[in-house]
């Protein structure tokens, strides 16, 4: 990909400073930071903004610069396709972006140096599966993995397809994996027998999604310790941050690697898709790239059948078979539509690891 060139020095040396996060930060997380820098370059030479901004990237978080700025972005100006100008930012995309300033305010002002940022309203996040949800998702998944080709509107879950779906649906339910956990799965990630299953805790996101278990610790509301832990310190007093970092040293890291029992029918639907992914990463040309345990089942654009699917593909493999299942079943006595995203189920799943690798 031919990098992006930007006229203004500041923006320029901004995007420097992204670049050099790369091994820091999640995918996801990068594509936002270049977004947010694209984002200045549209509002550098705006008559909203003061004229220096366009010279050292520390402008750019002056604070007269920064409400400028914000300013633009949350009334849509700042979009990068043309036809969105001017339609207003959803509360999520501007949590997105607030976050996003916080970490490059980090990077670029001086030590000492801060910018107020604005407070955003956290959006209400979509509900949580029900429980009876979940057995549905599941006994569904082991009838729609058994039927014969499924085609609507000239789309096809294939065989392969329901049998990746059925397996990934099985280790979310029995581990509660988010999908970047998912997709950083590999075969060794499997215990003699397909028994139990490892889960990768990624680290840096450990402690915002324990907010529940370290604001009973501290002693705190929900909504107060997600405050602390997400860095929006300006609504909270100093001694509930106290007693929310107190809490957080007082639990310590969650293990690097948790084990999980997977269910006896699990365990059949993960080995039927191991006979599947077999088939797809014998004929890849790297021995490297064969170890991942969920890989593509068609060309894209990674590569050929059998690469590791990311996190993003996951999902859209999730939504696309749950969305299946609810038109198939669409009728059916009791049937309820099932969330087609990953993580209200996930959120659903309360699973509890093993004390260790399984023996």
């Amino acid at each position: 990909m031919t990098p992006r060139t930007y006229s203004a020095p500041s923006v320029r040396q901004l995007a420097a400073v992204v670049d050099g996060m790369a091994s820091e930060v999640s995918e996801g997380r990068l594509r936002q930071l270049r977004m947010v820098v694209g984002m200045f370059d549209r509002a550098v030479g705006r008559d909203e903004l003061p004229a220096r901004v366009s010279r050292m990237a520390r402008q750019l978080f002056a604070q007269e610069s920064m409400d400028a700025f914000w300013d633009l972005a949350v009334a849509g100006e700042l979009r990068h396709w043309e036809k969105d100008v001017g339609k207003p930012l959803p509360d999520w995309s501007q949590r997105i972006v607030r976050d996003c300033l916080k970490i490059l305010a980090g990077k670029v002002l001086p030590p000492g140096k801060t910018v107020l940022l604005p407070s955003v309203t956290n959006p209400d996040r979509k509900p949580a599966a029900s429980g009876r949800s979940l057995e549905a998702l599941y006994r569904g998944m082991v009838d729609l993995a058994g039927q014969g080709p499924l085609e609507r509107d000239g789309t096809t879950l294939s065989y392969e397809d329901r049998s990746r779906l059925l397996a990934m649906v099985a280790v979310l339910l029995d581990a509660g994996p988010r999908s970047g956990e998912l997709a950083a799965q590999s075969l060794s990630d499997l215990s003699p027998g397909e028994v139990a299953v490892a889960v990768r805790r990624r680290q840096q996101k450990a402690a915002p999604n324990r907010a529940e278990e370290i604001a009973a610790l501290a002693e705190v509301g929900v909504e107060a310790a997600r405050s602390v832990l997400g860095g929006w310190l300006e609504r909270v007093s100093e001694e509930t941050r106290q007693r929310v970092l107190a809490a957080v040293a007082e639990l310590g890291p969650l293990p690097e690697v948790e084990w999980y029992r997977l269910r006896e029918g699990s365990q059949v639907a993960v080995r039927r898709w191991l006979k599947v992914r077999e088939g797809l990463v014998d004929s890849l040309p790297l021995e490297g790239a064969r170890t991942a345990l969920w890989v593509s089942l068609v060309p894209s654009k990674a590569g050929p059948p059998g690469v590791p699917l990311r996190a993003q593909g996951l999902r859209q493999a999730y939504a696309r078979g749950v969305t299946a299942l609810n038109w198939v079943m669409a009728g059916s006595h009791g049937w309820e539509p099932l969330p087609t995203t990953m993580e209200q189920v996930r959120r659903a799943v309360e699973a509890v690891p093993l004390e260790g690798p399984p023996s």
